[in-house]
C-alpha cells in the first residue's frame, strides 16, 4: 500500500457503512444521467465475454494477460473476459444506426489480473465507456476540449448534488479545468517522472486534461502506453484530479478521437503490430466501413471514492485483495465492502 495510506493517522470516513452503499447508488445514478444528457448518449447492455480472434478486445498497453477460458458448448473458441470496450463500442454504434453527434454509453465490468493492488487500482473494473459519432472534419483539438469541458461540468455537478445530501462533503474541484500536452509537461518538468508531473501539474490546477499520450516525446520516452489502434494519440488525453484527502493527483477518466484509416496504419506502424490489419475490427476501420468517433471511459469506483471522500477504492466496490492490503486497511480503519 501506497505511503499516503500506511503514514497517515488512523483514518475515520465521514459516510459510515451503509450511508456509504446509498451514496454509491445515489453518485452513479447521478452522474450517468447527467452524462448521458449531456453528451446525447443512449445506455445499451455492453458484453463481458468476446471470442479472441477478433481483434475487439482492448489490449491496454499490450503487455497485460486477459482472463481467458474455454466453454464446454463453445467449440473451436477462446473466449475472453473484456478489459475494455474501447472498440467493441465504434461497432456497435455502426451496428445501431446511430446518427452524427450522438452516441452510446454502456455499465462495463471487467477483470484485469496483471494490476498491481493498491488503494487506487483493483483486478475488478467498473465503468462507464461511451462513444458518440463525429465527422471526419470533427476530428481536431476543439471537439476534444469541448467534449472534455462537457464531462468536467457533469463532475461538477455531481460534486454539487452529493455535497446537498451530505453537507460534510466539501466540494474540492476548480472551476475550470486546464489543458496541456504530455510534451509540453516534459519541457516545464524534464527531470520529473510522468506520474511526478502529473502530480505536480494537477496539484496546481486541480483539474486538468493531459492530451496527446501513446506517441514518442523528445526524450525518447513515452509518458505513458496506449493500444495503437484505438485512441489517435495526436488527438486523446486523460483526465487528472488533484485529491487532497491523498495528497496525490488520480486519474478519473481515458478518452481520445479514435483512429481513422491513415491514424491507424501509422500507429500500427510504429509499434510493429502491423499484424493486426487482417483482424475483422481493423479491416473495418481500413475499408471506413465504421464511423468515426470519440469516446472513453470514466471509473464508476473512482469517482465514488473522489466524491465520498474515500482512501481506498476498496470502501466502495467489492474486490479481492491481498493479505498485507486487508492487514494494513484493518490497522488504518479503513472498511472494505
Amino acid at each position: 500500500m501506497q505511503n499516503s495510506l500506511s503514514t497517515q493517522q488512523l483514518y475515520a470516513s465521514k459516510l459510515d457503512l451503509l450511508q456509504t452503499e446509498v451514496a454509491i447508488k445515489k453518485t452513479k445514478d447521478f452522474f450517468e444521467n447527467s452524462l448521458a444528457e449531456s453528451l446525447n448518449l443512449t445506455r445499451v447492455s455492453a458484453p463481458i465475454l468476446l471470442k479472441s480472434g477478433k481483434g475487439l478486445n482492448d489490449d491496454l498497453n499490450g503487455v497485460e494477460r486477459m482472463v481467458s477460458f474455454e466453454a464446454l458448448d463453445i467449440k473451436n473458441a477462446n473466449i475472453e473476459i473484456v478489459q475494455s470496450l474501447a472498440k467493441w463500442k465504434r461497432m456497435a454504434l455502426a451496428r445501431y444506426g446511430f446518427a452524427h453527434d450522438a452516441g452510446l454509453y454502456t455499465d462495463m465490468n471487467a477483470i484485469r489480473r496483471d494490476e498491481v493492488l493498491d488503494h487506487l487500482h483493483s483486478i475488478y473494473v467498473d465503468q462507464w465507456d461511451w462513444e458518440k459519432i463525429v465527422t471526419k472534419e470533427e476530428r481536431n483539438l476543439g471537439t476534444l476540449k469541448s467534449e472534455v469541458q462537457k464531462i468536467f461540468q457533469v463532475f461538477k455537478n455531481t460534486e454539487n448534488h452529493l455535497h446537498e445530501h451530505y453537507p460534510v462533503l466539501e466540494p474540492t474541484l476548480p472551476d475550470e479545468i486546464h489543458f496541456i500536452t504530455t510534451q509540453e509537461l516534459e519541457t516545464m518538468y524534464p527531470d520529473l517522472s510522468p506520474k511526478e508531473r502529473e502530480d505536480r501539474i494537477a496539484k496546481e490546477y486541480g483539474a486538468v486534461f493531459i492530451m496527446q499520450i501513446g506517441g514518442q516525446l523528445l526524450s525518447g520516452e513515452k509518458h505513458d502506453g496506449r493500444s495503437p489502434d484505438y485512441d489517435d494519440w495526436t488527438l486523446n488525453g486523460d483526465i487528472i484530479f488533484w485529491y487532497p484527502l491523498l495528497e496525490q493527483s488520480i486519474e478519473v477518466s481515458s478518452m481520445g478521437i479514435r483512429v481513422d484509416e491513415e491514424a491507424l496504419k501509422k500507429q500500427l506502424k510504429i509499434s510493429n503490430t502491423e499484424d493486426r490489419m487482417s483482424l475483422e475490427y481493423h479491416q473495418a476501420i481500413l475499408n471506413q466501413e465504421l464511423p468515426y468517433t470519440i469516446g472513453g471511459g470514466i471509473g464508476q469506483s473512482r469517482i465514488c471514492m473522489l466524491f465520498l471522500q474515500k482512501v481506498h477504492i476498496g470502501e466502495v466496490q467489492v474486490s479481492v485483495w491481498n493479505d498485507e492490503i486487508i492487514e494494513n486497511c484493518r490497522k488504518a480503519n479503513i472498511t472494505l465492502l
